[in-house]
């Protein structure tokens, strides 16, 4: 619940932007995902994701209920070496240099659920429906190859706040789903600051975690976030 307890009181709509760097653990592919050849993204790309932006907007109806839109574009582009010949979404591409570019831009639609208080906690439940618009693209000399995705996931969603002063909150915020092909686990670790009634500041973790894993496509990834959240009430 990365938003402060007096913008869920008063009932209002508040807006944000998160920005900072990010990192890649991981980024395997093989595509097809039954016969294409295993592919460590990261060597293409890199591991150092540079900067990114992700806006939000909330909208609490009322003391309990609350709506927010998400809005996470996504893109990391580089030029390695391919260690072996590699098979992806039809072309075969030489050991040597290689392009890559990787592209998950998410958007979301979440519904929280605010809990009584307790104590200095305030807990919040519901569920997210995201969209991802997802690339990988491959480009050695002539050979050009990419697969696209564009699907639906749904996921449940768990937000916590907890008030360590007058003008100071800790919080998590986190979106799940796991089973069958594929898995997402989403969550942000913030400490905000209170700059005035309406501006809000605040810095943290994001960690993001997923893919999926069928006969088309596998891909898991597994990036880091050092974040920095600005906050405004209207």
């Amino acid at each position: 619940l990365a938003g402060p307890a007096a913008e869920a009181a008063a009932g209002g709509i508040g807006i944000g932007i998160e920005t900072g760097a990010l990192r890649f653990s991981r980024n395997d592919a093989r595509i097809p995902g039954d016969t294409g050849t295993d592919l460590d993204v990261t060597r293409l790309t890199g591991e150092a994701g540079g900067a990114f932006v992700r806006l939000d907007a909330r909208w609490h109806i009322d003391d309990r209920h609350s709506l927010r839109v998400v809005l996470a574009p996504l893109e990391a582009d580089g030029t390695g070496r391919l260690t072996r010949r590699t098979r992806f979404a039809g072309a075969t591409f030489e050991p040597g240099e290689a392009k890559g570019t990787y592209r998950f831009d998410a958007y979301k639609l979440t519904y929280r659920y605010r809990l009584a208080d307790r104590g200095r906690w305030r807990w919040g439940v519901g569920f997210t429906a995201l969209v991802r618009d997802a690339k990988i693209e491959l480009a050695q000399g002539g050979t050009r190859a990419k697969d696209e995705n564009v699907g639906f996931v749904p996921a449940l969603h768990l937000s916590g706040e907890y008030a360590l002063g007058d003008r100071w909150t800790a919080g998590l915020d986190f979106d799940g789903l796991a089973g069958g092909p594929g898995r997402l686990l989403d969550l942000a670790v913030k400490v905000h600051y209170e700059l005035g009634r309406d501006w809000h500041v605040g810095a943290g973790y994001r960690t993001l975690e997923g893919g999926a894993d069928t006969d088309e496509v596998f891909n898991f990834a597994w990036l880091n976030y050092a974040l920095l959240d600005i906050r405004y009430r209207l």
